[in-house]
């Protein structure tokens, strides 16, 4: 089979990540500037060779001052990195609908290893002749590990935020035209 290329419909796709806050509650964030690619030689994706690509400037919490505060030198410093990546180094089929996704995620130019759980949710065709496939993923990540170290400790003690960061993902694709060679 040829290599079928696949990309995210930014209309169906989402990215979020939550943080723990004051110890006691999550406060939920997205991106809404990202891309996805993938390629893959099989029709249940297990060879899969994934990128991503997400603009940090494009985080949004739902509050426009915590917003600017994740786009400072504090957090992401979009200034000078305006985006962090994701470069699959294995995608292993563990059922019909399970991977565990591993790859290199590299934020303000530090770069380290991730593994992601990653849910396929099937294959259709839409209205307009499109292929489409989906995927859920989640995993956890240290924020501290990429340098987002940034905190304020309690008067009770804790941190005013969780060094633990949940990412979540619901991704659509489409798949490109095949090329002619």
């Amino acid at each position: 089979m040829a290599i079928q290329k696949w990309v995210s419909d930014p209309t169906h796709s989402e990215l979020q990540f939550k943080v723990k806050h004051l110890m006691i509650s999550k406060v939920t964030g997205s991106f809404t500037d990202f891309s996805v690619s993938a390629e893959s030689a099989s029709e249940d994706f297990h060879d899969a060779k994934i990128n991503a690509t997400i603009k940090l400037n494009s985080v949004v919490t739902g509050q426009p001052a915590r917003d600017t505060h994740l786009k400072s030198a504090d957090f992401f410093d979009v200034d000078q990195f305006a985006e962090m990546t994701f470069q699959s180094t294995s995608f292993k089929k563990e059922n019909d609908e399970d991977f565990l996704l591993n790859g290199d995620l590299t934020i303000k130019g530090i770069t380290k290893p991730v593994q992601l759980k990653v849910s396929y949710g099937g294959t259709a065709k839409d209205p307009w002749g499109n292929i489409k496939a989906a995927f859920s993923l989640s995993g956890k990540i240290s924020r501290k590990e990429w340098g987002l170290t940034y905190n304020a400790p309690l008067e009770a003690g804790g941190v005013v935020i969780s060094d633990e960061v949940t990412i979540l993902g619901e991704i659509q694709t489409v798949q490109e035209a095949e090329q002619p060679a």
